[in-house]
């Protein structure tokens, strides 16, 4: 974490030596976590064997299936927002889809996974909407103060553009402005209001650590894709052994006869006495097999997270599969306190912009639902949803239905359902107008009746 004084200014000399820190970081921590997600591990850059030797590189991506097998278990199915404000609750609706947020999130998330934090950019845009982007830690950073409550005072992005320039921008509480590097920085333009009610930017986190899902497993990772590319040599060297004749010297054409036609045919007295055979090296399949096991249940121990393309791992059902996906249940529900946390900012900086069209406190009331990526057994969840009539309200019976995707609209669903039947489709709030003339004390009136 970057942090200055309270108060500091932004200046291009400030934004060049934290520019500096953070490709020092890039260089050290983010570009080996990018790598390793996109297949690109340690084997690749060992030393070359001789030529004579078999040289085989495999990397398992171990990384990208960790990421996506978490990625999908806790935000597969997408977060619900909703508010009990009709206004808000359309905004909410309005905003997601103009910026396809279930799609954000789920890159948000991936992002976190792979690098321990990401980054959420607000703006408003050409058709005077809020706009919302992710960006990875290698394309953006956050300047915070030195005091206790850590607060954001500087939200750096940058990139290379089709020219190989490096521009960029930097925000405060309340202006943006425009920076290009040509051997020193310098600003672009002049400093314009955004309109948000602090810096238009988002840190959301892995952890307080800040540490990827993998992170800690990649030595082991290195180590079983070193293990492995062994293992492909030693078979290709059991493939290739060397041919071993004592006793007799072929010519060069003898061996070429032998390697054509792969016949060997010696005679005379002393052809008992010859010793025909293959080199063989010693075999290590049962300890190399026995490290390669060891190595992938470390992987995946140390990750916590389930390796659910185990064969024994589609053999358990109901709480016994709850048990294995336990430790990847926890490591969940720590990541959605810290997206809440992360959401909870997003929408506070949003309501802060007048363009929204919300009160500024509007986002206090907004609420969020995650929903593990379980396998379903709905056969079992209507059972417990049965057992549960009675007890509990119907909204709570029907939250243990994995296909019920909103309770709301389902229980305004099954109220309308009951009403179509009880009055066979008609309006319930029909009513008929009757008049007529009664005589009350020599006055004539009207009396009007509804039935």
């Amino acid at each position: 974490m970057f942090r200055v004084a309270a108060g500091t200014e932004m200046t291009p000399e400030l934004l060049a030596e934290y520019m500096t820190k953070h490709k020092t970081e890039i260089n050290n921590r983010y570009q080996r976590l990018h790598d390793a997600y996109e297949n690109k591990y340690a084997i690749g850059l060992l030393p070359k064997k001789p030529d004579w030797k078999p040289d085989n590189r495999i990397p398992v991506n171990f990384a990208k299936y960790i990421t996506d097998t978490m990625n999908g278990f806790f935000i597969g199915i997408p977060i619900k927002t909703t508010s009990d404000d009709n206004n808000v609750d359309s905004y909410l609706e309005f905003l997601d889809q103009y910026n396809d947020q279930d799609d954000n999130n789920a890159e948000l998330s991936k992002i976190c996974s792979i690098y321990g934090n990401g980054y959420e950019m607000y703006f408003v845009d050409e058709e005077g909407n809020i706009g919302i982007t992710y960006l990875t830690p290698m394309d953006a950073f956050m300047i915070y103060d030195d005091s206790i409550l850590e607060r954001p005072l500087f939200f750096v992005r940058h990139y290379i553009d089709a020219d190989n320039v490096e521009r960029g921008s930097w925000s405060d509480g309340r202006v943006v402005q425009h920076f290009v590097n040509r051997g020193t920085y310098m600003w672009e333009d002049e400093p314009k209001v955004h309109g948000f009610d602090g810096v238009p930017a988002v840190e959301y986190v892995e952890n307080d650590e800040r540490m990827g899902i993998y992170e800690s497993a990649l030595p082991m990772i290195d180590a079983y894709n070193k293990a492995i590319s062994e293992k492909a040599n030693d078979v290709d060297y059991f493939a290739d052994a060397y041919l071993k004749i004592l006793g007799a010297k072929l010519k060069s054409e003898d061996l070429e006869e032998l390697r054509k036609n792969r016949i060997i045919n010696f005679e005379g007295e002393d052809a008992g006495e010859l010793i025909v055979e293959f080199l063989q090296k010693p075999n290590g399949d049962t300890t190399q097999e026995n490290l390669i096991n060891r190595l992938e249940k470390l992987i995946f121990q140390i990750s916590m997270v389930a390796n659910i393309s185990d064969e024994n791992f589609g053999t358990s059902s109901g709480i016994a599969l709850k048990y294995k996906l336990q430790a990847m249940s926890n490591l969940a529900l720590t990541k959605q306190r810290k997206f809440t946390s992360g959401m909870n900012r997003r929408y506070k900086l949003i309501f802060s912009n007048p363009v929204s069209g919300m009160q500024k406190d509007a986002w206090t009331g907004i609420k969020y639902q995650f929903t593990l990526n379980y396998p379903a057994n709905i056969l079992e969840e209507s059972e417990i949803a049965g057992n549960l009539s009675g007890i509990v309200s119907q909204e709570t019976q029907l939250k243990v239905l994995s296909i019920v995707d909103n309770v709301q609209q389902e229980i305004e669903q099954i109220k309308k359902e009951e009403d179509d039947s009880l009055t066979g489709g008609f309006p319930t709030n029909r009513t008929v107008e009757v008049t007529e003339d009664v005589v009350l004390d020599g006055q004539t009136g009207t009396i009007e009746a509804g039935g």
